[in-house]
């Protein structure tokens, strides 16, 4: 998709990814590129988007109530605490991605952030948001990036950590999602937190 913002059938202008299913419409218009803090709804973040890793973020989107049930709510503390018996439960559970090696990565990086102080997670990734001084807003999806130096160098800093299963592209999905740049087009209802009503 290289074209600029298109229209919505509420007549207003939107990236064009949001506009191909209602749930993304949903998600486009009231979650994507707005600020995420706490770090449970950020270790929720990080999760989705390592589960998203080789396929549609749609699938990932159509089975995030799923996941939070498996998962106990993302609550770092809880998944940390998960068993071998709770590692089995989630590789047989069907309404999620059964990959073991997301799941896995899933269970370990619970067990590092538990031993985190209060607050960190949100700090360490917010400290990698770019000055949105310094970037123009994307007039076409091709102006998108998949990758920065920022995306680049959290997920460096997230891997000395021993946080598994982010690199740069996923760092930089989770910078979108969680509001750290935005990256809605510059025509886009939804840019600089704007909402359709």
């Amino acid at each position: 998709m290289s074209g600029g913002a298109l229209a919505a059938p509420d007549g207003r202008l939107r990236c064009p990814w949001g506009l191909s299913t209602e749930d993304y419409l949903a998600y486009h218009d009231t979650e994507w590129g707005r600020p995420v803090h706490g770090d449970d709804a950020l270790f929720e973040r990080l999760c989705l988007e390592a589960f998203q890793s080789g396929l549609s973020w749609l699938t990932i989107l159509r089975r995030r109530e799923t996941f939070r049930t498996a998962f106990g709510g993302f609550r770092i503390e809880a998944v940390a605490k998960f068993t071998g018996t709770d590692r089995e439960r989630l590789l047989a559970d069907p309404g999620i991605i059964r990959n073991k090696a997301k799941v896995d990565a899933t269970l370990a990086n619970a067990k590092v952030l538990a031993g985190w102080q209060s607050g960190e997670l949100d700090e360490l990734i917010w400290s990698y948001a770019p000055d949105p001084a310094g970037r123009p807003a994307p007039r076409t999806q091709s102006d998108v990036p998949a990758v920065t130096p920022e995306s680049t160098a959290l997920a460096k800093e997230l891997k000395k950590r021993s946080i598994r299963f982010v690199g740069p592209t996923t760092a930089y999905a989770l910078m979108q999602a969680c509001g750290l740049v935005d990256d809605h087009l510059a025509d886009c209802v939804a840019r600089g937190g704007g909402m359709p009503r």
